[in-house]
């Protein structure tokens, strides 16, 4: 098994935090440990986290502020965990960054299952390496022509277009109108899912289970806290997009249902 990297617990409760950490190892991270929000970004950026869990309620700066300074030179995986179950601490953890959240008390399976679905997001994808000429064998040519072999299908393209918007799959970026728009990786992914949909509704239920990864099976019970989550994300996309509520360019509700994508403008 692949080195998932380094992991980074940043809790108070040493029970807890000795919970996580045990999760983390036995997922093979290497783990360290810090009771409070300074530690931790210290260790984030000492370390280069690949995963980090964050509690909201730290005694010397909070977990929203302490999500702040990890952005600021982290693109780790960012999980909160809240004593609260409030629509407010779900909406101000994802509008500040983080990947996913939990409220305490949660199960550690849980916890292992949504830090899997996360590390099989990808990142962007990296610059192709140059080769140089003189590396590049030259085969000697044939004795006799083989018959061609039929052209290969054309891949599907890896940017979906929509009103000005342009998606890119594989790199992982988001155009507008010229202009590049810096989204989460739950934003990303939630946008993509619905320029794939081409206007089918998709409920919230669907969008969870394209969050939350392979954990959410079609038996899996969807909560409100689950569908909430979803609203908060649409809600962020729309903010970025700058989308006009009387009239949105890209995502319209479906009330009592879901969301769907606009029509195409001519």
């Amino acid at each position: 098994m692949s080195d998932p990297g380094v992991a980074v617990v940043i809790e108070d409760d040493a029970d807890v935090r000795n919970l996580v950490a045990a999760v983390l190892k036995q997922s093979g991270f290497t783990v360290h440990l810090a009771p409070n929000g300074r530690t931790g970004v210290d260790l984030v950026r000492t370390h280069d986290a690949t995963v980090v869990t964050v509690d909201v309620g730290l005694p010397d700066i909070d977990g929203y502020e302490v999500l702040r300074r990890i952005r600021s030179s982290s693109n780790c995986y960012v999980v909160m965990l809240t004593s609260r179950g409030d629509e407010l601490d779900t909406l101000t953890a994802l509008q500040s960054g983080a990947d996913d959240y939990l409220t305490k008390p949660f199960r550690p399976r849980e916890l292992r299952a949504r830090i899997a679905a996360m590390l099989r997001r990808p990142r962007a994808v990296p610059e192709p390496v140059a080769v140089s000429p003189a590396a590049v064998s030259v085969p000697a040519p044939a004795a006799a022509a083989a018959p061609a072999a039929p052209a290969p299908a054309p891949e599907p393209s890896p940017v979906l277009e929509h009103n000005g918007l342009a998606l890119n799959t594989a790199a992982r970026t988001v155009v507008v109108d010229g202009r590049d728009l810096p989204l989460t990786r739950s934003e990303f992914d939630l946008l993509a899912e619905m320029l794939r949909s081409s206007g089918a509704v998709r409920t919230k239920a669907d969008l969870v289970r394209v969050v939350r990864g392979d954990y959410y099976g079609e038996d899996t019970y969807i909560s409100d806290s689950d569908e909430r989550a979803i609203e908060v994300h649409i809600g962020n996309l729309r903010r970025k997009l700058d989308e006009d509520p009387k009239n949105p360019r890209w995502l319209q509700t479906v009330r009592g249902v879901g969301y769907r994508l606009t029509p195409a403008r001519p």
